[in-house]
């Protein structure tokens, strides 16, 4: 390859997440792996793809840039948060789309509610990638009553996971029920805070992502992002 043709193309694997096959970060990996050829020859992380040139993961070629597909899913309980076929419980095989889609971030098993699935590896990079200041708002019921000091507990910050939560915003909006908005995504955080403070988390669901909202979506119930609502979204990003 020519020192112009270096400059030039699309990188690897960027061409490969806005074909829809995965995010950036996961074809960084496949790249690394050596599951990628780029005509033939195994991929590196710096090479770029110029018009004409043939790309297949584990064997299946590419065709670049697939039309964008963005979901937002009401999550039931019960269902994964990945993509990995080995999991058959996984959210894509749930949803059976025709097209391949990836969930952007996490919601747990036992958990439901908004969830953004996408076939756009670029906005999934850029999200992850910033991933601290992302609002994310959820409404809990525990098994024993809300105080006010549970409330000014959570608010301030809790010990969990070798840390202290960031401060965030908490309201209690029933007896054994509350609001709650982070900033943060540590592995099961609403639940290890509420453990950590004596309660336990019997229902959990997240109502919305930085300005999406689930709105009306029964469990299971799926819609396309509208206009206003991408535009909004790329905005924050």
């Amino acid at each position: 390859m020519t020192m112009e043709n270096q400059m030039t193309g699309k990188r690897l694997n960027k061409y490969i997440a806005d074909s829809g096959y995965c995010s950036r970060r996961e074809a960084d990996r496949l790249i690394a792996e050596g599951r990628v050829l780029l005509d033939g020859r195994a991929g590196a992380l710096g090479d770029r793809v110029q018009p004409g040139m043939a790309v297949t993961v584990d064997g299946k070629p590419l065709t670049g840039e697939s039309e964008r597909v963005y979901i937002l899913l009401n999550k039931p309980r019960g269902v994964v948060c990945t993509a990995d076929p080995r999991e058959p419980m996984n959210v894509v095989d749930y949803l059976g789309l025709r097209q391949r889609v990836f969930p952007v971030g996490r919601l747990d098993k036992d958990s439901e509610g908004l969830l953004l699935l996408t076939s756009d590896g670029e906005i999934v990079n850029r999200i992850l990638r910033a991933a601290g200041g992302h609002e994310k708002e959820y409404e809990v019921q525990i098994d024993r009553p809300v105080t006010p000091e549970f409330v000014r507990r959570m608010s301030g910050g809790v010990p969990i996971l070798d840390t202290v939560t960031l401060p965030c915003r908490v309201r209690r909006t029933g007896e054994r029920s509350f609001n709650i908005i982070l900033v943060q995504g540590l592995n099961r955080q609403i639940r290890r805070m509420c453990e950590a403070l004596g309660a336990n988390v019997t229902h959990l669901r997240r109502i919305r992502i930085m300005n999406l909202r689930l709105g009306k979506l029964q469990p299971g119930q799926w819609r396309a992002l509208t206009e206003a609502e991408l535009s909004g979204l790329f905005q924050r990003l």
